[in-house]
């Protein structure tokens, strides 16, 4: 587990976040996704760095390689 990303049932649900804040992964996902830019996350959260994003795009890309794929038969 990358050691910026935490999650604990008691913030956020349990969701994954970015450590010692309550944002996350999957709304620096959504915001990437939208086409926002790092340097316009960074302005509406000032207190995240380059690393941050990198190691939320590594939390969901180590989730995503895990994932099992069954073919549907015809």
């Amino acid at each position: 587990m990358n050691k910026r990303i935490t999650i604990d049932p008691k913030i956020m649900v349990g969701k994954p976040v970015i450590k010692g804040t309550r944002i996350t992964v999957e709304l620096i996902l959504e915001l990437l996704a939208q086409g926002q830019t790092y340097k316009e996350i960074f302005a509406d959260y000032p207190h995240l760095t380059q690393e941050d994003i990198r190691a939320a795009i590594a939390y969901a890309h180590e989730i995503i390689s895990h994932e099992k794929v069954f073919p549907l038969s015809s």
